[in-house]
């Protein structure tokens, strides 16, 4: 008890501070009463936004922290089914995508509490391809060729292709978890093409526009909030340079580099690299001209600039996680790469959790 006490009067306290609010005293002593009699306590709704806003401003290993104060909460802390739960996902969903001006948005399902059991949702990611082995290969993405077991155990069932939506997957306590495939209306997706390579458009690409983190942990003051989807906008390299690249992910340079006319037989050629570069470069090109929200790496990297400064302003440190703020792309080119950070983790925060599965 006295753990939760300190850790939420440290947040109570930050957030009447940094809101210039009086009455932390009374609020406070409502605190430990309401953890004394229940074992746990309840945030208001501005403590729930302002704790949101400020794990997103803890993140260590996110480049994009310039924009926490644009966070949208959407609180369904009332939510206690399987359906609740899908409803909620796809007015975030739908909120979110925005037609391509991606808004940042999180929605926070009820906490931990003694007593009730936990909402989880089984989904890394609330938009996601599915992986299946395949005569000793694979299609779509092998990330998540596990839980794409788990789906059909479940009873869905995809087209077998490169680019299947998973269902959203919602486990509430120890009932049997609930799937639901995704309306097709409310998916942003984004066919890949190349400003100077007609063929590349004959490769078939696509991704979708909102990458929505829905399997970390949310704790605010203590309290622990294990469903709480979140998203910004896509770093063009988490496609280009991640996704569609890496050998264990979708692994194109080899393609991309054969439609280039590359020489493959060394790597000194550096062929990989500027398969690389070309691949980022569609990922640009695509969003761009349909109109979704995406920022390149050099522009995050002077965004991130932009955040340290104000947070110096502040004073306050800024915490960072070194090998995530650097992008997988041209990284010496940024301030980044040339500085040390301070990787402790603060307690408000998104944190990794065990998989329900």
């Amino acid at each position: 008890m006295n753990d939760l006490y300190n850790e939420a009067k440290a947040f109570i306290e930050q957030y009447y501070v940094e809101n210039e609010k009086d009455g932390v005293e009374e609020r406070l002593s409502g605190v430990k009463e309401e953890i004394n009699a229940h074992g746990t306590y309840t945030h208001t709704y501005d403590e729930l936004v302002f704790g949101a806003k400020l794990a997103w401003r803890n993140s260590n290993r996110c480049i994009g922290r310039l924009f926490w104060n644009s966070l949208h909460v959407f609180d369904e802390r009332e939510a206690s089914t399987e359906e609740d739960v899908f409803n909620a996902l796809e007015r975030h969903l739908e909120f979110a995508s925005n037609e391509g001006r991606i808004r940042p948005t999180i929605t926070v399902f009820r906490p931990s509490k003694p007593g009730e059991p936990d909402i989880r949702l089984w989904n890394h990611q609330l938009l996601r391809y599915a992986g299946y082995k395949e005569d000793g290969g694979y299609i779509g993405d092998p990330h998540s060729i596990d839980f794409t077991k788990k789906c059909e155990e479940l009873g869905w069932s995809g087209k077998k292709t490169d680019f299947d939506l998973l269902p959203f997957v919602v486990g509430i306590g120890d009932n049997e978890p609930k799937w639901k495939s995704i309306k097709e209306e409310l998916v942003l997706e984004v066919e890949l093409r190349h400003p100077d390579f007609p063929w590349f458009g004959d490769l078939g690409l696509k991704w979708y526009g909102v990458p929505i983190i829905s399997d970390m942990e949310l704790k605010i003051g203590g309290i622990s909030y294990k469903a709480a989807p979140f998203n910004g906008w896509y770093m063009e390299t988490e496609m280009g340079a991640r996704n569609l690249a890496d050998v264990e992910r979708y692994n194109l340079l080899p393609k991309v580099a054969s439609c280039m006319g590359l020489d493959t037989s060394r790597a000194s050629t550096l062929w990989k690299d500027k398969a690389l570069i070309e691949l980022n470069i569609a990922v640009l090109h695509s969003f761009k001209e349909d109109g979704v929200s995406v920022v390149d790496h050099h522009t995050a990297a002077q965004q991130f600039r932009l955040f340290e400064d104000n947070e110096e302003r502040a004073g306050r440190e800024v915490t960072g996680d070194w090998t995530w703020l650097i992008p997988p792309v041209s990284p010496a080119t940024t301030h980044i790469f040339h500085k040390a950070y301070d990787n402790t983790w603060k307690s408000t925060n998104y944190f990794y959790q065990d998989k329900p599965y």
